[in-house]
């Protein structure tokens, strides 16, 4: 019989504790171990019962979850899943910053709110992590070792759109390459990033934080301009149009991944051609794989986050596995690729 994951519950609220605890029990494959109503107790319940699992409020007296993140991944690391509100989006994702696997909605009682909530915790419960010295910190792009130069030949403006697929791990891997991306990178950037609704617009203000270009949420009929770092909202799947503009289409019920990186990337295939570049992040599933294959197919170039680099192996390890992805880079490098392929001297 398999283990139970350990959690260790951290909310200032004694009632969310209580419904989040009966939300593990009633499943069955979780054990708390412990609760801390503030970061200062937090730290030490980690020290004590080494969880497979924290849930993490932000908002707590004596120390901010913000604090109590940085303290417990440079002392003693464990897989922090945030448990957050919608008006606390941005913070929640500085807290991915300082080494937060993954956010989630605070879960009401909707059966299903509560099934995805436990879904993302049996998920983020099997990230293997590694210690954070310090808070994540962007810097200049990092020179590439000559196997992982693109191969093809290419001028100058040949390619003229990027587009990014990411999930799980995503935002930290999204803000490495923005940060290192120069303001004179003339190519559109459109990125599909799992994620809850409601916390896309906190989202693209965090990573306007440490971008270097604009980010911004896509909009329906919207022109699709140079210069620009574009997410797609949670709330419908992004596409775009041969007019080269925007179109949100709208998400069925039955459609698991939010936005869907496939729909993304397989139109910039059909509209961009072989001026595309498809890149694929961590994350689970193999949303974003048929897109990426499209995008080799018309021509286009595709670029894999490795798995060293990648909280989980899973839609980048698929793409690689099925031949879709034609470059390997870590994720620090993958800036120093798109910067090449765009024609930007650096």
């Amino acid at each position: 019989m398999a283990s139970k994951i350990k959690v260790l519950i951290v909310d200032d609220s004694e009632l969310a504790c209580a419904f989040l605890r009966q939300v593990f029990e009633d499943d069955g494959e979780f054990e708390i171990v412990g609760e801390a109503h503030n970061g200062r107790d937090a730290i030490a319940a980690v020290k004590m019962y080494r969880p497979d699992l924290i849930t993490m409020d932000l908002e707590m007296p004596h120390m901010h979850g913000l604090d109590a993140i940085e303290a417990i991944m440079s002392s003693c690391a464990a897989p922090i899943l945030v448990v957050s509100a919608i008006a606390n989006a941005q913070n929640a994702y500085a807290a991915v910053a300082r080494g937060a696997v993954d956010i989630v909605l605070k879960p009401s009682m909707d059966s299903g709110e509560i099934n995805q909530f436990l879904a993302k915790a049996k998920l983020v419960s099997k990230v293997h992590v590694i210690p954070h010295i310090r808070p994540l910190t962007m810097g200049f792009v990092q020179s590439r070792s000559s196997n992982e130069v693109p191969t093809p030949p290419f001028e100058v403006g040949e390619y003229s759109i990027f587009a990014i697929a990411s999930s799980t791990g995503g935002p930290q891997a999204l803000a490495h390459i923005l940060a290192s991306i120069p303001e004179d990178f003339f190519c559109p950037i459109v990125i599909a990033q799992h994620i809850v609704d409601g916390f896309a617009p906190g989202l693209a203000e965090w990573l306007s934080t440490v971008s270097n270009l604009p980010v911004r949420l896509a909009r329906d009929g919207e022109v699709i301009k140079p210069g620009t770092v574009f997410l797609a909202p949670s709330e419908s799947h992004l596409t775009v149009t041969p007019a080269r503009r925007f179109a949100l289409v709208e998400r069925r019920e039955e459609d698991i991944y939010h936005p869907s990186c496939d729909k993304l990337l397989l139109s910039v295939a059909e509209v961009y051609v072989s001026h595309s570049v498809g890149v694929i992040l961590t994350g689970m599933g193999r949303d974003g794989v048929n897109g990426m294959e499209k995008i080799k197919l018309m021509g286009g170039y595709t670029i894999g986050q490795d798995e060293e680099s990648s909280v989980v192996f899973g839609m980048n390890g698929a793409a690689i596995s099925c031949g879709a992805v034609r470059s390997v880079l870590s994720v620090e490098r993958i800036a120093s690729a798109m910067i090449d392929l765009a024609g930007v001297a650096h």
